[in-house]
């Protein structure tokens, strides 16, 4: 494999000034796993990655390994690359309710992109079978991201329209791109002109947002956590007044006992997840309507527009929050301040918030401020946010 053109991107490793070069240990390895990087060393060798920092090896779905390289001491020399990396959020809210859809995947994508000649010899690393460098850019490395995404937005910057007939004028000029520079796809990760596809965890299509199916039955299926380590990976969850019972046991004086109301909220949680709601993205000159409702131990608000009708509503966007003992005593408008940080992406159109009571009306009327509250107004000027009594709306049952 060639590799993209350098024309387009090449990865660079830039060090920090008085950086040292650190020699690691050959590290030891269960013979099962030595076995899985030899045949995944001879298998990049043979592909025109290495030319003759530790392994670490990463178990795939399929059994095998993702050989990554312990890059640690290098990334610690190398300053950041600061290329704006998309928000997952964003990305799928942008591609949903389109007409049509393609998705594409590059094969092994990080090792397409050419490392510059005068820096491989950074990237080396040692095996049993002997010391090797990276002619092509590897996992591990800290900018590796960056430069991937760089090299993307360079290709295709110009290519996601919701005409059928310029989609198909985005894939001729794909193909040409692709061709032209060099940049090879993984067929078996490619669909074309499909109605609905899976993109970064959700499902998207004409309707909107929807939840993979596939990881839902993963969560019916999820055994009680034993451990507080499956507790923080697994229960990232919207519905934090849900899951309070479960919540409660991070606390590091808590102790790790699963009693009968953590498995109510976790009964709940996969009842919940069996309908799941279809989100939709900002349609651009409606107004947005932000519900927001603070519990004793949680604050809860949901973002939505009505539809073309005007007579329903629909969800865009789910947001709660734990509220611990010192945030009790903060007023609603830093709730509120909060909620705006969070979905800053979305506000710029008019917003209707909808809450019991106005909680920026003070700061607009009172002419001095100082601290924290001063931030606060000047931090929410940027919105266009109208407040509207929640008895006044009939869909506060959305809230």
């Amino acid at each position: 494999m060639l590799g993209l053109d350098h024309g387009i991107e090449e990865h660079r490793l830039p060090l920090l000034p008085d950086s040292t070069p650190v020699r690691q240990q050959l590290r030891r390895m269960k013979p099962d796993v030595a076995l899985k990087i030899k045949e995944k060393v001879e298998k990049q060798w043979n592909a025109g990655f290495f030319a003759v920092a530790n392994i670490v090896p990463v178990p795939k779905n399929d059994g095998k390994v993702r050989m990554c390289v312990d890059y640690r001491d290098l990334n610690c020399a190398s300053p950041k690359d600061n290329f704006p990396l998309p928000h997952i959020d964003v990305l799928v809210d942008n591609t949903a309710q389109h007409t049509f859809f393609s998705f594409m995947d590059g094969f092994f994508g990080y090792n397409q992109i050419l490392m510059a000649p005068d820096d491989r010899e950074k990237t080396t690393f040692i095996t049993l079978w002997g010391t090797f460098y990276y002619k092509m850019m590897p996992f591990g490395l800290k900018n590796a991201r960056a430069t991937y995404q760089r090299a993307m937005v360079a290709l295709f910057h110009n290519m996601m329209h919701k005409e059928i007939e310029q989609h198909i004028e985005d894939l001729r000029k794909l193909f040409i791109r692709l061709r032209k520079y060099k940049l090879r796809l993984n067929p078996t990760k490619c669909t074309f002109g499909i109605k609905t596809g899976k993109l970064l965890g959700f499902v998207v299509n004409e309707r909107g947002i929807e939840v993979d199916l596939d990881k839902i039955k993963a969560i019916r299926e999820m055994p009680v956590p034993k451990i507080e380590l499956e507790i923080r990976a697994r229960f990232i969850s919207q519905l934090t007044a849900m899951c309070n019972p479960i919540f409660k046991l991070l606390c590091k004086k808590q102790k790790l006992k699963w009693d009968s109301e953590c498995q109510v909220a976790f009964e709940k949680i996969k009842q919940y997840l069996e309908n799941p709601p279809v989100l939709v993205p900002v349609v651009p000159g409606k107004p947005l309507i932000l519900y927001l409702t603070v519990l004793e131990e949680s604050m809860d608000c949901v973002l939505g527009k009505q539809d073309a009708t005007g007579r329903k509503e629909q969800v865009i966007y789910y947001l709660s929050k734990k509220i611990i003992y010192c945030e009790r005593r903060y007023p609603a408008l830093e709730q509120t301040f909060w909620a705006a940080k969070r979905l800053k992406q979305y506000l710029s159109h008019t917003t209707w918030l909808v809450a019991k009571t106005d909680p920026i009306k003070y700061i607009f009327e009172k002419p001095t401020l100082i601290g924290r509250i001063a931030r606060w107004k000047m931090a929410l000027f940027e919105y266009d946010i109208v407040y509207v009594n929640r008895k006044a709306n009939k869909g506060s049952a959305l809230a």
